[in-house]
This record gives C-alpha cells, structure tokens and sequence, in this order.
C-alpha cells in the first residue's frame, strides 16, 4: 500500500510540474511567434522523462537484466489487459523504443513484427496467443492514431526532439537548411508505405515455420537473423541505447559484443546497419528539416488511421484554413518543418494532411488573425494571429 501511495505521489508531483511549467511558458513568453514552439520544445522533453521514466523511478539493479547494466529493462504499463497479462507494455505508436531501458510503453512498429513472427523469443511469457496481442497493438495503434494523429510526431516522439535540437543547433551555427524538390519529398513520403509493406510481408514470411510450418527462409526458426526486421535498420534504436550506454544505463560492451568485427551480422541491441543509418540521418537532418519524418515507417502507420477512409472523418485532431483571410504571403509554405505544401495551396476547410506532423508552427507563424485554426473533436483550441503589430 506503502509503495502505491508513493508511486502517485510521484507520478502527480511529474504532472503538476508538467502543467505548471506549460502555465510558466505561456504566461512568460510573450512572442507569439515563439511561445507555441517553447511550448512544444518543453513538452517534447517533458515526454522523454515520461517515455523512459523507468530510468527515474526505478527499481534498479535487477538481476534478470544485470547484464544490460544498472537500470531496469523496462517499467511497463498495462500489463493486464482484459484479465490477461499483456507484458510488453501498452502499444504507443512513437519511438518508445522496445530495446532501450527504462521504457514504459511500447512502440508498435516491434509489436507488430514481433507478433508476427512467432518464433521470436523474447523472455516474456505471454498467456495471450499471438492473433490477440497482434489485434490488441492494431486496435490501441487504431484508437491512439484518431485521437491524437501526427501530434504524436510533431510533440512526443524522443527521435522527432532528436531532428529538432539538430535544426536548433544548425541555427545556431548560421547554416541555412536544404530543402528538397516537391518531387522527391514526394517520393520519401510514398516510400514510408513500401517501407511498412516490407517489414510486415518479412515477418509474416520469416514466421511461416510457425504459422503454416513451412520455412520459406532457411534458418529463420532459429530467430538469429533478420528478425525484427525494421528494428536492425531503424536510427531511433541506436540513439536511444547508446545516449543510455553514455549516460551509464546501458552496458555498452554487451549492446557491441554481437556486432564488432561483422557488418552483416544483424545483432541484438545494435547492428552496423543501425549505426551507419543512424549517421547517414544525423546529417541528413542536420542540413533537411525533420527528413526522417519524411519517410517514417511509424509516421505512416498513424497517417493511416487517421487522414484516410473513415479515420479521416473521425480523427479529432484536424488543422483548418479560412480561404477568405488567405493572402498566400507563403509563411505557411516557408516555415513547415516536413515541407508541407498543402495548407498553402489549398483553398480552405480541412487541410490536415499525412505528411503533416501537426507541430502547428504554420499556425503560430501566420500573421492573419484566424486564418489557420487547430481544432480538436471539432472545436476550436488554437488560431493564428496577427502578430504584425505586436510590440516589441
């Protein structure tokens, strides 16, 4: 009972220092051309403690994972769903990623695969089949995607405040970004499908063994290769293992020992293919806005479910535009991280698109009052304004 009262003790200490330091930022910052983007830098790294707070809380020093270093290998949450143990976590569709410390959520990306290759052994013992886990992730995958759309990408993902600090510092040095042709952004924001396309027909066909006991690919039982597909290619998982590896969490030397000496070898917790995909990102999104939202397997994934068919109607989140105050300045155009063309060009109502992260910086920039709005379930919740005449 002793502990249940500190564990909320805590967790609302955490949430009144979250609300307290939103209030602090909205009253303080007097820019309206800034205070929406402070907000959002504040919660970005506020949803980095929350993500990995198992790093904070603890407990720590668990033998089971003694091997991976000090901290706990993850602090999940809804571990019972519907009676049944659910142990990987609730499924969240940002980069919380399954391989680093601490966690408390899941992404789903590692749901998926996991689920569909069945011979993959993790060290959890699951009592739910492998169809309920996997109908379990797509529902919660489903359901978050409409509440909240890409504003999980513009202001909660770890790997999205990664790309954001590197354009901080970028600005900070004076550099000007890069900014890519309509046709190839085009291209990358295509590739996001093929990508998810590909990982999820890998899984299924390096389960098959499992699902029809046929192996189509050889030695695929044995779970050492390839498995988890998209997660030996992905640059969040790197990042996030070795900034805990530098920071102590981590033991570096076991996360490498799989990997040294073998660029093919797709190994544990870090591949040379991570690493080397984790460089070419890094500067990449140095010199490109948010480049790696561009093609994000994750960020197609909630585009799905929440800018096509049905979802798009329901989705609560939406961005719209008042054709009538529209002067086409070009703000909106200029100042989108993703490179978003059409909330400039289109000529009103509803301009909430896949490849929008919803950050709302189009909003915050525009200088006409109302002419840009971000609606939630329909009402009204932020409006741009003129600024123009703001004193200094």
């Amino acid at each position: 009972m002793l502990e249940i009262i500190a564990e909320t003790l805590r967790a609302t200490i955490a949430v009144a220092l979250i609300l307290a330091g939103s209030l602090a930022i909205l009253i303080w910052v007097r820019n309206n051309t800034r205070k929406l983007s402070a907000l959002r830098l504040f919660i970005q790294i506020a949803a980095v403690a929350v993500i990995f707070l198992g790093l904070i809380i603890g407990p720590f020093g668990l033998e089971r994972w003694s091997y991976l270093g000090t901290a706990p290998k993850d602090i999940t949450i809804g571990k019972e769903i519907l009676g049944r143990p659910y142990p990987d976590g609730l499924t969240v569709p940002t980069f919380s990623c399954y391989y680093a410390s601490g966690r408390t959520a899941t992404c789903v990306i590692w749901q998926l695969q996991s689920y569909l290759f069945p011979n993959y052994g993790t060290s959890s013992i699951y009592l739910t089949t492998g169809l309920e886990r996997l109908a379990i992730a797509v529902g919660l995958l489903v359901v978050i995607s409409v509440i909240f759309g890409r504003f999980l990408c513009g202001w909660i993902c770890p790997f999205g405040l990664y790309m954001d600090l590197l354009t901080r510092l970028r600005k900070a040095l004076k550099i000007r970004h890069w900014t890519l042709s309509d046709r190839v952004n085009e291209g990358l924001r295509q590739a996001r499908y093929l990508i998810i396309a590909a990982f999820l027909i890998l899984s299924f066909l390096l389960g098959m063994r499992a699902i029809a006991g046929v192996e189509l690919i050889s030695e695929s039982e044995l779970g050492r290769y390839l498995e988890i597909p998209f997660c030996q290619i992905c640059p969040a998982k790197p990042l996030f293992v070795l900034v805990e590896g530098a920071l102590g969490f981590m033991d570096v030397d076991y996360m490498l020992s799989q990997t040294i000496g073998d660029f093919a070898l797709t190994g544990w917790y870090l591949t040379s293919i991570n690493i080397v995909i984790l460089g070419v990102v890094t500067v990449g999104s140095f010199m490109i806005r948010r480049l790696w939202c561009r093609i994000c397997p994750l960020g197609g994934l909630i585009a799905l479910f929440s800018r096509f068919g049905p979802f798009k109607k329901i989705s609560l989140i939406k961005l719209t535009k008042v054709e009538e105050k529209c002067t086409k300045c070009g703000i909106c155009k200029r100042v989108c991280p993703p490179q978003v063309t059409e909330v400039y060009e289109d000529k009103g109502g509803d301009v909430t698109v896949s490849s929008c992260i919803l950050c709302f910086r189009c909003v915050e920039m525009c200088p006409y009052e109302g002419c840009l709005n971000v609606e939630f379930a329909g009402k009204p919740i932020y409006k741009s304004k003129n600024w123009l005449n703001e004193e200094e």
